[in-house]
C-alpha cells in the first residue's frame, strides 16, 4: 500500500476526528501500547482483568488529531463477560474508524480468535503482533506479507515495554484510516454459510434498524451462534423479525443434528480451524525449545506443595522490607513535623492568636502531619506490590489461590478484585465487574473489605512500633492481613451456603510468560500511588483534620474548670468538655470490654470517613501544643497497653474501610440493604473478634 503524506491526512482530519479503538486479549500488552501512543500513564498490571472501563487518549500525529480509546481485554466478542460486552458494544456504537487489534506474537493462535471475530464484523483493523521479542525467544518466524493478505489487514511489529513499533503503528493507522483494505469472506463451511446467506436475505427486510441492515452479514452469523443480545436486538424489530428468529431456531436445530454439537461450537471450531490453517501457512519454528524459562520457573512457583508456602513467604518479605527500610525515611519525617510544630510554637507571639495557633499545631501538623509521616511505609509497600504484579508472578498466585478459593465457594477470578482490594477497597469492589454471575459478584463484593487496604497501613505503622518490638512488628504485621484473609474465607463459605448458593463455573487465567519489570513503570506505579495519598492527605484529610480539631476544641470550658491545673492536666479537661469527648464519654461503656477508651472510641467514628483519619484524630487528641514534647507513638504506648494497642489494629481490620466502601457497595449490588448489611455485619465482627481477644489476654494476663 502506498504512504499517504501527512500533509494530505491533515487536510482529511479537518472534516473528523479520527477514532481509533485498542482492541485485544488480556496481557497482549493492550494498555502498555495505549500508553505509547498517547503518553497518559495509565496502570499496567500482569495479570487479566486490569482493564474494566473503557479509557480514552488523544495523539497527534503528522498533523492529524486521533483519539484513541482502550478497550476493556477480551478474549472474544461472543457477549458472555463484562469486558466482550463493553467492546463489542463500544464497536457498534461507536463505529470506530480503524481497529488496531494487539496480539501476543508468542501466543497467536489462541489471540488471533478475537481477531477473526473483528474480521466478521467487517471494521478496517490493524494487526499488531506484540511480544515480537518473546516469539522471536521461542523460535518463531512469521511470514507477515502472506498472512496479512489471509486475514485482510495490514500487520505492524511491535515491542510494547520497549516502545518499539509505536511510529510504525501510527503510520498504518493513517493509512487505514484513509483507504482501509478490502474485508476478507471467512467460509464456515457449506451448510452454515447457505443458511447465514438465506437469514442474511431475511434481514434486509429489517427496515427498522440500523444495527442489523449495516452488517446483515455478521448479524446472521451471531443469530447461528444464538448470541442472546443480538436476538434481543431482532426480537424488538417488525413481525418479519419474528419470523428470522424462528427460522434461525430452526436451522440450529438442523446443525445441531447433523453435526451433533450445538451450532456455536461448530462455528468456533471453524474460526480455530481457519486460525490454524493461516498459522499453518505462515509460521515457521526455526528452533526447537520444548520448555522456556517461564515453564522452568512454573514447575517450582505454582507447584502445589511448594506454591503456597511460597507466597506466604514473598508476603511476608514484603511487609519485613515495608517496616525495616520504611523505618528510617519514616523517623526522618516525624522530626521534621515534630520540628515544625516547635518552630510555629516559639515564633509564634504569646499575647493573641492562640486558637489559630492550636489550630496550625495540632489540627494541621498533628493531624495531617501524623498521616504524611508513614509516606514511605505506603511507598514501599505498594514498590513490592508493583514488581510482583509487572514480573507477572501475581497470575500464578491467582492460579495457586483458585484451588483453595473454589473449595469455601469464591470464584477464582476473585482473587484480582481482592488483590485490589489490598491497595485500596473501593477499586476492588469495581473490579469484581469481571465476574459474569451476580451471587459471584455478591459474595467477593461482601468479604473484599477484609483484606486490609492501604488506608489501614498508617494505623499499623503508628502502633507497632509504639508497642512491639522490631523483631516482632513483620511477623504481626504479616498476621493480621491473614487474619483478614482468614475472617474473609470463614465469611465467604457462610454466605454461599446460605444467602448465595449457586453453581460456579470454571476459573481460567492465562499465565504470561514472566518479564524483569523496568524501573520506570515500577517507578511510575510507586509514585502514582504514593501521590494519590500526598493529595488525600492535603485535601480530604486536611479539611477532615480541621473539623476534628474544632470538633476538640469547642465547647471551650469555663476558666474555673482548668484554673490550677497542669497544661496536660488541663488539656484533659478541655477535651473531655468538648464535642468529640462527649459523644466518645457516650461511647465508652461499649468499648470498654474491649479495651477502649473514649479517645480511641472518638477516633474509630471519625476514621468512618477515612480510616487514615483514626491517626490523625489521634494526632489531635493527644497535641498538647507544648514544646519539646514526646512523639504521638510515644504518648500512646504511656497510655495504653500492648494487648489493647492489638484490638486496636484488629477492629480497624476488620470493621467496614470507609464511608465510599459503604457508597461504592450501594452502587455497584444496585440495593441499599447489601451496603447496611456488609457495614454492620463488618462491625459486629470487629466488635466479636476484639471482645474475644481482649478478654482473653486479660484472663492470661498476655499483653496487660
Amino acid at each position: 500500500m502506498a504512504k499517504i503524506s501527512g500533509q494530505n491526512i491533515a487536510e482529511e482530519s479537518k472534516k473528523k476526528l479520527l477514532k481509533v479503538a485498542l482492541a485485544g486479549n488480556p496481557n497482549s500488552g493492550k494498555t502498555t501500547i495505549f500508553n505509547n501512543l498517547t503518553g497518559a500513564r495509565q496502570h499496567v498490571a500482569n495479570y487479566p482483568g486490569v482493564t474494566v472501563d473503557i479509557k480514552e487518549g488523544i495523539k497527534k500525529y503528522k498533523g492529524v488529531k486521533i483519539q484513541i480509546i482502550d478497550l476493556p481485554g477480551a478474549y472474544s466478542l461472543t457477549a458472555y463477560s463484562t469486558e466482550e460486552i463493553i467492546a463489542r458494544n463500544y464497536i457498534i456504537d461507536n463505529k470506530p474508524d480503524v481497529i488496531v487489534n494487539v496480539v501476543d506474537a508468542s501466543n497467536l493462535e489462541r489471540n488471533l480468535y478475537l481477531s477473526v471475530q473483528l474480521i466478521e464484523m467487517a471494521v478496517p483493523i490493524i494487526v499488531v503482533f506484540n511480544q515480537s521479542d518473546i516469539a522471536k525467544k521461542r523460535g518463531l518466524s512469521f511470514d507477515l506479507k502472506k498472512l496479512s493478505v489471509f486475514l485482510g489487514a495490514p500487520i505492524v511489529y511491535s515491542i510494547g515495554h520497549k516502545n518499539i513499533g509505536t511510529a510504525d503503528i501510527l503510520d498504518k493507522i493513517l493509512e487505514v484510516g484513509k483507504s482501509p483494505l478490502k474485508n476478507i469472506a471467512i467460509s464456515y463451511g457449506k451448510d452454515i454459510d447457505s443458511k447465514r446467506e438465506k437469514l442474511k436475505v431475511m434481514l434486509g427486510q429489517c427496515k427498522k434498524s440500523d444495527y442489523v441492515c449495516e452488517n446483515a452479514s455478521w448479524v446472521a452469523l451471531k443469530l447461528l451462534e444464538n448470541d442472546e443480545a443480538i436476538l434481543k436486538q431482532i426480537e424488538n424489530q417488525s413481525v418479519v423479525s419474528q419470523d428470522i428468529t424462528k427460522c434461525a431456531f430452526d436451522y440450529r436445530m438442523k446443525l445441531e443434528k447433523l453435526y451433533g454439537v450445538s451450532s456455536e461450537m461448530l462455528i468456533a471450531d471453524q474460526r480455530y480451524g481457519f486460525i490454524s490453517g493461516a498459522c499453518r501457512e505462515c509460521v515457521r519454528l526455526t528452533a526447537e525449545q520444548r520448555h522456556n524459562m517461564s515453564d522452568k520457573i512454573d514447575a517450582f512457583v505454582i507447584n502445589k506443595f511448594i506454591g503456597i508456602p511460597l507466597f506466604l513467604l514473598l508476603m511476608y518479605f514484603m511487609f519485613y522490607l515495608t517496616f525495616t527500610v520504611g523505618a528510617i525515611p519514616m523517623g526522618w519525617l516525624e522530626k521534621i513535623f515534630s520540628w515544625l510544630a516547635q518552630t510555629v510554637n516559639y515564633v509564634w507571639p504569646t499575647a493573641g492568636g492562640s486558637m489559630l495557633k492550636n489550630l496550625i499545631v495540632e489540627g494541621i501538623i498533628g493531624g495531617v502531619g501524623g498521616v504524611l509521616t508513614f509516606l514511605p511505609n505506603i511507598m514501599l509497600l505498594f514498590l513490592s506490590i508493583s514488581i510482583l504484579e509487572d514480573s507477572g508472578y501475581m497470575a500464578r498466585a491467582a492460579f495457586l489461590m483458585d484451588r483453595f478459593m473454589t473449595k469455601i465457594g469464591l470464584h477464582g477470578k476473585s482473587f484480582i478484585p481482592m488483590l485490589t482490594g489490598f491497595g485500596c477497597s473501593v477499586p476492588g469492589i469495581m473490579a469484581t465487574r469481571t465476574l459474569e454471575h451476580k451471587h459471584d459478584r455478591l459474595t467477593t463484593m461482601m468479604v473484599l473489605p477484609f483484606m486490609s487496604c492501604g488506608a489501614r497501613l498508617p494505623i499499623y505503622t503508628l502502633i507497632l512500633p509504639a508497642f512491639f518490638p522490631e523483631h516482632m512488628r513483620a511477623p504481626l504485621l504479616w498476621v493480621i492481613y491473614l487474619l483478614g484473609i482468614i475472617v474473609a474465607v470463614v465469611c465467604a463459605k457462610l454466605l454461599r451456603l446460605t444467602l448465595f448458593k449457586g453453581e460456579q463455573d470454571p476459573f481460567v487465567i492465562e499465565l504470561p510468560p514472566y518479564r524483569m519489570p523496568t524501573l520506570k513503570s515500577v517507578l511510575i506505579h510507586m509514585w502514582e500511588k504514593g501521590w494519590m495519598y500526598i493529595k488525600k492527605a492535603g485535601t480530604i484529610l486536611l479539611g477532615i483534620s480541621i473539623v476534628l480539631w474544632a470538633f476538640t476544641a469547642f465547647p471551650i470550658p469555663p476558666e474555673k474548670l482548668t484554673a490550677g491545673l497542669s497544661p496536660a492536666k488541663a488539656r484533659e479537661i478541655e477535651l473531655s468538655y468538648s464535642v468529640s469527648g462527649r459523644i466518645g464519654k457516650e461511647l465508652e461503656p461499649l468499648l470498654k470490654p474491649i479495651g477502649f477508651d473514649w479517645k480511641i472510641g472518638t477516633a474509630l467514628m471519625c476514621s468512618l470517613a477515612a480510616k487514615e483519619v483514626f491517626v490523625a484524630q489521634l494526632g489531635v487528641l493527644f497535641s498538647t501544643g507544648e514544646d519539646n514534647q514526646p512523639s504521638l507513638r510515644e504518648k500512646l504506648s504511656a497510655s495504653y497497653s500492648s494487648l489493647t494497642a492489638f484490638c486496636i489494629m484488629i477492629f480497624c481490620l476488620l470493621s467496614s474501610p470507609c464511608v465510599a466502601t459503604f457508597a461504592v457497595i450501594k452502587k455497584e449490588s444496585g440495593k441499599w440493604r447489601w451496603a447496611f448489611f456488609q457495614f454492620f455485619g463488618m462491625g459486629f465482627i470487629a466488635y466479636i473478634v476484639s471482645f474475644m481477644i481482649y478478654q482473653i489476654g486479660c484472663l492470661f494476663n498476655i499483653g496487660v
